[in-house]
């Protein structure tokens, strides 16, 4: 791999997949949240200071294929235990961003071989309230702006400005949207047995969580991170829903540490 990131397509499980990489040394896999990631994202030229990174579109999300009848969370969580073999090398550490961070968690639930280092940015995925309580914004289902202003500490610097993006870049978002439907609608953004199994996590798990996010609220992942078995939680100040866009620097310095073992 090279510092500067470069966009592929392989082919992981039968599965025509897109895949951005840049960076050299210890691998990092990244699975990506509501959107892909994006090739000119700050955080990821701080991160191939440090280590190599992987960060594929999931199937039906920016340029990959979606098989027919490929459809679950069942589906997603099996696609990235096939992205954990594919990482070269022996050990692999996972950093999942919200909706990602949910996969991520799942698939660590498995105790894959590979899995050296678990980093969860944001997560989704379980249901800590009682039935009438909303864990996770109804992001499909409340007006744009107020996702927009929930999501991020500063939304006029980072929100997406739609007017200024090609159309290209809409048809991506577009297409992710539509997957993204298509695989959290019923239930919405959680799985309500993964509570339950989290206990099964067995590698060292960083749980990171923007100060300001109001998709889901700080107190909900320091309910995720008592979860998981010796779990570390911590705060990025000044960030919202995407630490990683907000804070890129502060952020990649906490992943750094935490894949060192510091």
């Amino acid at each position: 791999m090279t510092a500067v990131g470069e966009k592929l397509l392989a082919t992981i499980g039968g599965i025509s997949v897109e895949i951005l990489q840049g960076g050299v040394g210890k691998p990092a896999l990244l699975l990506h949240g509501f959107q892909t990631i994006g090739q000119k994202a700050p955080f990821l030229s701080e991160l191939a200071k440090h280590c190599s990174y992987l960060a594929p579109s999931l199937p039906g999300f920016g340029a990959s294929e979606r098989p027919e009848n490929f459809d679950t969370i069942y589906d997603l969580v099996r696609h990235t235990l096939d992205l954990i073999d594919a990482v070269p090398g022996d050990s692999v550490t996972l950093i999942g961003f919200s909706f990602g961070g949910w996969l991520a968690a799942e698939a660590a639930v498995t105790r894959p071989a590979k899995l050296a280092r678990l980093i969860l940015v944001d997560p989704v995925g379980i249901r800590i309230s009682d039935r009438e309580t909303r864990d996770v914004l109804d992001i499909f289902n409340v007006h744009p702006d107020v996702v927009r202003t929930k999501t991020f500490f500063d939304p006029d610097r980072f929100a997406p400005d739609f007017n200024a993006l090609s159309d290209d870049e809409l048809i991506t978002y577009a297409r992710n949207r539509d997957a993204l439907c298509l695989y959290t609608w019923n239930p919405l953004l959680y799985n309500p047995q993964l509570k339950g199994w989290l206990r099964r996590i067995s590698s060292p798990t960083l749980v990171v969580w923007g100060a300001a996010d109001r998709v889901v609220v700080p107190d909900y992942g320091r309910a995720y991170a008592r979860l998981i078995p010796n779990a570390r939680f911590t705060l990025i100040e000044n960030a919202g829903h995407q630490p990683e866009i907000e804070q890129p620097v502060n952020f990649v310095a906490q992943v750094v540490e935490f894949m060192r073992g510091d």
